[in-house]
């Protein structure tokens, strides 16, 4: 909206930002926009120095907290800001003999512990869990897989006591703190600024971000943890705990380098910003129908499918591809099927052109 407002009026635009995406990318490399950039040299100096590492020592099994991330903590004399993919304590728990999930026994529902002091119970209904048997293996012991920024505090406030442990997200959320000595816990999008910037930043549980099924995955986490490592004083450390080649322009300080990538990934693939993608939702007879009309010459039909798959009742999506030269002229059909559907007094479908996630 913001390019097509600045092409009716004639007006300049100037989008800044710590990450590029792919749309933009694709500007550049279509010479409708300038790239502004500091060089690397320069850029590489006022980022942190990253370390990244896959959590595991001479060959043993990767650990959720390695060594690296301690080690950069002890180091710093300011504070230290840990980026946790999720808010809570343990939102999922598993069989520690089987890891089959935990499920409730009235409802089978997911088992969740919100606290330290609060009983394992249901997600869904409510009911405790307390004892627990497996149904599979019979076991009697439960693990948490996922752990959560509040589990991960007490972590750390056991092994810092003379730091301060502060967190951020969900409904708390900071926006600012005085400089000190404290650590800092903090999901995704709700880091505070820190007067003079953090002395060190730590990525923990990386591959949970990368996790969600999802097109943009890599392009938003990695957009997350550049805003991360934004955040650190010049001359910092940070310390990733993931995949090392999957994090490489995080070393690198190279988000336009990454944004190329994924762009011409986009490309072979053709989904959005090199392609028009379009889901239509709804009944199945319906989009029947749909299937069977005529689009652009190059569209592409994909579907129906289920727009969930793990709830039957939430109805049909189908999917229409189209060449971005053809984008304009598949719009104009899908609301010609609007505006047929509206004088024939039939419920609306929920369209979306190039959705953010699908």
């Amino acid at each position: 909206m913001l390019l097509l407002r600045a092409a009716r009026q004639g007006a300049a635009v100037l989008v800044g930002g710590y990450a590029r995406t792919a749309e933009g990318q694709s500007l550049v490399e279509s010479g409708w926009c300038t790239e502004l950039a500091a060089e690397q040299r320069v850029r590489r100096r006022a980022w942190p120095q990253l370390e990244v590492t896959d959590g595991s020592v001479d060959g043993a099994a990767p650990v959720r907290l390695p060594q690296q991330a301690f080690r950069a903590i002890r180091a710093s004399e300011g504070s230290v800001l840990i980026q946790v993919p999720r808010r809570g304590y343990r939102d999922v728990l598993v069989c520690q003999t089987c890891r089959e999930p935990a499920r409730c026994a009235a409802c089978q529902g997911p088992l969740g512990q919100p606290s330290a002091s609060a009983p394992v119970a249901c997600r869904w209904c409510g009911r405790e869990a307390s004892p627990w048997q497996c149904p599979h293996c019979r076991g009697t012991t439960l693990r948490s897989p996922v752990v959560g920024a509040l589990r991960t505090a007490e972590e750390f406030a056991r092994a810092f006591p003379d730091r301060e442990v502060v967190t951020s997200g969900g409904a708390t959320v900071l926006d600012d703190l005085p400089a000190g000595r404290r650590i800092v816990l903090s999901t995704p999008g709700a880091e505070p600024h820190v007067e003079g910037g953090y002395d060190a930043v730590i990525l923990l549980d990386t591959w949970l971000m990368l996790g969600r099924e999802d097109v943009r995955v890599d392009e938003e986490s990695h957009r997350r943890w550049f805003n991360a490592l934004a955040l650190a004083r010049p001359g910092g450390r940070a310390v990733a705990i993931g995949d090392p080649q999957t994090l490489q322009a995080l070393v690198r300080a190279d988000p336009a380098g990454f944004a190329a990538r994924e762009l011409a990934s986009r490309t072979e693939t053709h989904l959005p910003p090199a392609a028009r993608l379009v889901t239509v939702d709804g009944p199945d007879d319906v989009l029947a129908e749909l299937t069977l009309r005529a689009w652009t010459p190059h569209t592409e039909v994909l579907g129906p499918v289920p727009v969930d798959q793990r709830s039957p009742d939430a109805g049909q999506r189908l999917i229409l591809r189209a060449p971005r030269r053809e984008g304009a002229a598949l719009a104009g059909d899908l609301a010609s099927v609007a505006a047929e559907r509206s004088a024939a007094k039939l419920p609306g479908l929920r369209v979306q052109v190039d959705p953010p996630t699908f």
